[in-house]
This record gives C-alpha cells, sequence and structure tokens, in this order.
C-alpha cells in the first residue's frame, strides 16, 4: 500500500503546486484525454508487441503483488527452517530413506503438515521435494550447490521478466510524450492563422504531451518497475534459504549448525534472532521419540 499512498502523494504535489502557483487546470485537463490517448494508446501497443501472451496473463498478478508487497514475512522463515529442521533430524536418523515417504508425498507427510503454511506453498514444497530426492543421487555438495542456484537464477530471471519489461516501457514514455507534443505543435502550425491567444493554449496543449510522458516515466512507471523488482528479490530468498541449509546439511554439518547458516542467509528485514530459532530447535527436539 506505500506505493500507492506514495504515488498519490507524488501527482497532488504536481498538480497543486501547479494550481498554488497561479496555473490554470483547466487547459491542462482539457488536453490531457487525447494526449494520454497517444501516449498510452501507444505504449499498451508497443508493450502487447514486446510480449509474449503468456506474459501479458500473469501482468496483473505483478502489479498485485507490488501493491500488497513481498509475500514471505518472519514467521514464514520461521516456519520454513522448522520444517527443514525436522526433516534433516529424521535424515539423520535413518538416512534419505527415512524421509522417502516425506518428500514423495509431501500432501499427506506428517512433517509438511506440522507446518501448514509451508506446504500450502506448492512451488517451495516441489522445490524441496525435488532436492532432497536429488540429494540422493549428487553425492557432491558442491554439485548440489551450482544445481540449486542454476534454477534459483532462472527461476529469478524469469519472475524479474515483468519488471524489465515496465522499465523498458518507462524508458520509452519521455519520448512517446515528445511524439504527442511534436503531433500537437503539427496541429498548432496548421492553424498558424489564429490569435495568438488560441495558438498559446494550443502549443500549451501539446507540451502537456512532453509533460504526461516524462511524469509517467519517472513517477508512475518506472518506480513501479523498481518495486517489483525488489518484491521479486526478496521473496526469491526465501527459496535460496532452502538451498543454504540443504547443501550445508550436504556437506556434512548438523542440523542445528545448518538451520543457524541458513538464518543467518535471511535478509535483516525478516530474519528471526538466534533466541528465536533456538527455542524452536530445543521445542523440536523434546518433542522427540
Amino acid at each position: 500500500m506505500l506505493f500507492i499512498g506514495g504515488l498519490i502523494f507524488a501527482l497532488l504535489c504536481v498538480f497543486g503546486s501547479f494550481a498554488a502557483s497561479g496555473g490554470a487546470l483547466g487547459p491542462l485537463m482539457a488536453s490531457m484525454p487525447f494526449e494520454l490517448l497517444t501516449i498510452l494508446g501507444s505504449a499498451v501497443g508497443i508493450f502487447v508487441m514486446a510480449n509474449t501472451k503468456e506474459s501479458l496473463k500473469h501482468l496483473m498478478s505483478y502489479v498485485k503483488m507490488v501493491i500488497k508487497g513481498p509475500t514471505y514475512n518472519k514467521d514464514d522463515y520461521v516456519s520454513l527452517l522448522t520444517l527443514l529442521l525436522r526433516i534433516m533430524k529424521k535424515a539423520s536418523k535413518g538416512g534419505i530413506p527415512a524421509i522417502e515417504e516425506d518428500y514423495e508425498n509431501p500432501e499427506s507427510s506428517r512433517i509438511f503438515t506440522l507446518t501448514p503454511s509451508v506446504q500450502k506453498d506448492k512451488k517451495t514444497v516441489s522445490f524441496i521435494c525435488d532436492y532432497l530426492r536429488l540429494s540422493g543421487d549428487l553425492r557432491d555438495p558442491y554439485q548440489l550447490d551450482d544445481v540449486m542456484a542454476s534454477e534459483l537464477r532462472k527461476i529469478q530471471n524469469e519472475e524479474l521478466h515483468m519488471s524489465e519489461c515496465i522499465q523498458n516501457l518507462a524508458d520509452a514514455l519521455p519520448a512517446l510524450g515528445i511524439v504527442a507534443a511534436v503531433l500537437g505543435v503539427i496541429k498548432t502550425m496548421a492553424s498558424i492563422n489564429k490569435p495568438p491567444a488560441i495558438l498559446g493554449e494550443m502549443i500549451g496543449g501539446a507540451m502537456v504531451g512532453t509533460f504526461l510522458g516524462v511524469l509517467m516515466a519517472y513517477g508512475i512507471f518506472g518506480p513501479l518497475a523498481a518495486k517489483m523488482k525488489e518484491v521479486v528479490e526478496k521473496d526469491g530468498r526465501y527459496q535460496d534459504v532452502v538451498r543454504t541449509v540443504l547443501v550445508a546439511y550436504a556437506q556434512g554439518l548438523q542440523p542445528q549448525i545448518c538451520i543457524e547458516i541458513g538464518r543467518k542467509s535471511i535478509s535483516e528485514e525478516f530474519m528471526p534472532t538466534f533466541q528465536e530459532m533456538d527455542v524452536v530447535c530445543q521445542n523440536i527436539t523434546s518433542s522427540e521419540p
């Protein structure tokens, strides 16, 4: 919601300062619909040309993501580390075969059921199960790390595609604003025999195109792309914690040490304290038969 609040405040400052300084909003508003049709209409056409049908279908979900903010919070990270700790403790006792039923059927697994916030996240569950299954064949932890890191880079590149497209659109908007302004100047030159007052109004209307192009580029679409990128990168850290923990476990470290390594890889905004995770580890240990 901060994005919407900031956008409203920015627009109020721009138009409010113009009106407060004696600017006439009437001519501005009169020209705006036609200038917006030129700029946004061509922008939408360019955006459609530059993207696939599949990408366009996900546009609104990314916009909603910007409004809501990061998907995962501190409690989600605690739940994820808790799940991974239970898995590693069970694997430490019976090896990979002991957790085979868990990663083959996570929807009915008791370990996954104990952390419902993770269990309902199908992408994360699939990521965990795929590499638990693969860890039995990949004995080299560095090879496992490379494979997991490669997939995470691929996922992030795909997720960042929309923010890159919107940023490219933001870069094009000032030029589209100039196009709208040039069309307005051409219209004005065709009416050069009109009185100066009318010509001045027509020239002012033409400049609205440049104004809107720059405003939308740096005041709306640029920040939208930046915020979208930030949220995608923050959400990507969630599955990266899985990589950090599983690779540490594959290197032969104790489950509690792996969890601490994973905890330290979480961004400061969402990272639980050592004491909080220590309590979780103690509760899991005390509940074991």
